[in-house]
């Protein structure tokens, strides 16, 4: 026969695999789906085409904000698999970017997952966690179509218990907010219950369910990202006949803190919100505020990096912009956050909104925070001092995760090991059981 076999669809593709995985994010980062994609084995290719893999890669924007550089790489053997996990440094996250090769050195999968560390370094339990003394349970929490898989952390004993539901921060967050090798929400969940305190928490909604909010970016809020699931965490919380009904409590951190006034107004049997590093200023002042104190902390600025801050400056002041619309680009706005975001946020004051609440507040503050500073401790402060069912306590070495540190902190502390300090659990403890 004169005929020969016709040429492989996909040839493989040459080079080490950590290169080929760089190659590809760089592609993503570029906009250029195409040749993205074109890395792909044919099973990829059908599974993500061009658009769909646009879509997915822009959705995760959207969620952590813009892409700032390459931190680390590492790489594993599964089931036959190489894999390599490039970690990327975002504005609002580290994110680890799960490449899995074939033998043809073909991208076979990807995931996006929080960032594990760049040393590969694990998760360590505090030693304020005794696990003989509470149990956990899986539990399924929100509503169709968003329902929600979490962990009830439950004291042993015969109960009923108080309560805390925790509140997730910016970003596509896990149950145990995991960044780097780190996770304050287990560290809160498992040291509560060591101490008493019943606590809910569950996969954020925009990591669960990713891929169905990627098409509806354009009409998301806050009240879809976060407040319907915390309220819904607290309703599931007031069915467990081992909690105490009456003393169920919401523990906001970062964004969930800054939302906390508004999830408490929309349910007046909540006992009392605990607000962790809550913004009181406008969430496009406060990315305006980081992204300068970041260039300022790496000791003076590119063009590049001057261009980027100038652009950042025209998009916030669009946000405040009487002329914003939903019709308004996303590219022309923050992080390339759609309009209807930013439209929900317009006129919320979140320690204006907490006045109108009567039920207690714990509100807690670490003085290292770069991203919610001490000034937004003030306005929570000069809102609320005069109220006595309200406390204060600021800590003077910690981080925005509540975690103690020396210097000027930085996103790269964010992938050190460490726990929430001790005394932030103990003082939450005490103030939910008195």
């Amino acid at each position: 026969s004169c005929s020969r076999e016709p040429e492989s669809i996909d040839p493989p593709l040459t080079g080490e695999i950590t290169d080929l995985a760089s190659e590809f994010v760089s592609y993503l980062v570029k906009d250029n789906y195409v040749v993205a994609g074109g890395m792909f084995d044919a099973t990829m290719q059908n599974a993500l085409p061009k658009d769909k893999l646009e879509q997915t890669w822009q959705a995760l924007l959207e969620q952590v904000g813009a892409y700032i550089r390459e931190a680390d790489k590492r790489t594993e053997e599964i089931e036959g698999y190489d894999v390599v996990y490039v970690t990327a440094e975002f504005e609002n996250a580290f994110i680890d970017i799960k490449v899995v090769f074939n033998s043809d050195r073909r991208i076979a999968g990807l995931f996006f997952q929080p960032a594990q560390g760049p040393d590969g370094s694990a998760y360590i339990s505090p030693d304020y966690v005794d696990s003989g003394l509470f149990s956990e349970l899986e539990v399924v929490t929100g509503k169709q179509p968003w329902l929600l898989p979490g962990t009830l952390t439950l004291p042993k004993g015969k109960g009923p218990f108080p309560a805390v539901v925790l509140v997730h921060g910016s970003g596509p967050q896990d149950r145990d907010e995991t960044i780097g090798p780190n996770k304050p929400f287990k560290d809160l969940a498992e040291g509560l219950a060591s101490r008493g305190v019943a606590v809910l928490r569950y996969e954020k909604r925009t990591r669960e369910h990713a891929a169905r909010l990627a098409s509806e970016q354009e009409t998301l809020t806050t009240w879809e990202e976060t407040v319907y699931d915390a309220l819904a965490g607290v309703s599931l919380l007031k069915d467990c006949e081992l909690v105490d009904a009456s003393c169920i409590y919401v523990l906001g951190h970062s964004l969930g803190g800054t939302l906390a006034p508004r999830i408490g107004a929309e349910d007046g049997e909540i006992a009392g919100l605990i607000i962790l590093a809550g913004a009181a200023r406008p969430l496009e002042d406060l990315i305006l505020e980081q992204s300068n104190y970041l260039a300022q902390l790496k000791g003076g600025l590119t063009a590049e990096e001057k261009s980027e801050l100038s652009k950042l400056e025209v998009q916030a002041a669009r946000v405040k912009d009487p002329g914003l619309s939903p019709d308004t680009p996303a590219t022309d706005l923050p992080l390339g956050v759609p309009a209807c975001y930013w439209l929900d946020l317009r006129g919320y004051q979140p320690a204006e909104k907490a006045k109108t609440l009567h039920m207690p507040m714990l509100i807690l503050q670490g003085e290292r925070d770069y991203q919610v500073t001490m000034e937004d401790f003030a306005i929570w402060q000069e809102a609320l001092a005069w109220r006595s069912n309200v406390r204060f306590k600021a800590y003077s070495g910690l981080n925005h995760l509540f975690i103690e540190g020396e210097g000027m902190s930085s996103p790269e502390e964010y992938m050190e090991p460490g726990n929430v300090f001790k005394t932030v659990v103990e003082d939450i403890a005490g103030w939910v059981k008195n």
